[in-house]
């Protein structure tokens, strides 16, 4: 019986994680936090030439990947090489309310950090009240609003920024 206390082991992603990563990934989506569309067979690498697996923190829970956060720059210009962004971010479903989240989000911080970053930011959609409110109490402040930027499953839905100082 797993240990619903036991907090989740967070560590950089290797090339081997690829496959778990992308059926996490196909598992999760879902128009409360996806813009893309529903991913359809043959399904995209997980890894790419602009997400590599040093870019993606995975949380494990009784030796099983349950969640990760992508982490890269908002822009490719040098003049805003001092923020790092969190450019994904994923729970399987039988790990919610066990911490994961927190953890990767914190984790993200602490990596952005050591990366030099003097900020860290993302984008929300609208209608993620969990999302939101997780990434409030890790400090993140809404920086921006853009109204109805995506349609959603026949719904206009708000993109949130969010940021905050490291």
């Amino acid at each position: 019986m797993p240990d619903l206390h036991q907090s989740p082991y967070i560590r950089t992603a290797l090339p081997d994680d690829e496959e778990e990563l992308s059926l996490l990934d196909r598992r999760t989506w879902s128009h409360l936090h996806a813009v893309m569309p529903k991913p359809q067979p043959p399904y995209s690498p997980f890894f790419d030439e602009r997400h590599a697996p040093g870019d993606h923190l995975v949380a494990e829970l009784d030796r099983r990947i349950v969640g990760y956060v992508r982490l890269g720059f908002p822009t490719p210009l040098a003049a805003n090489a001092h923020v790092r962004q969190i450019q994904g971010l994923a729970v399987a479903d039988e790990a919610r309310g066990r911490g994961v989240g927190r953890a990767l989000i914190r984790a993200a911080v602490e990596e952005a950090r050591r990366r030099g970053a003097r900020r860290i930011t993302l984008r929300v959609l609208g209608h993620n009240t969990p999302a939101r409110k997780l990434y409030e109490s890790e400090g993140f402040v809404v920086e921006g609003v853009l109204p109805e930027e995506f349609l959603l499953g026949g719904e206009y839905v708000d993109d949130v920024l969010m940021g905050r100082g490291l």
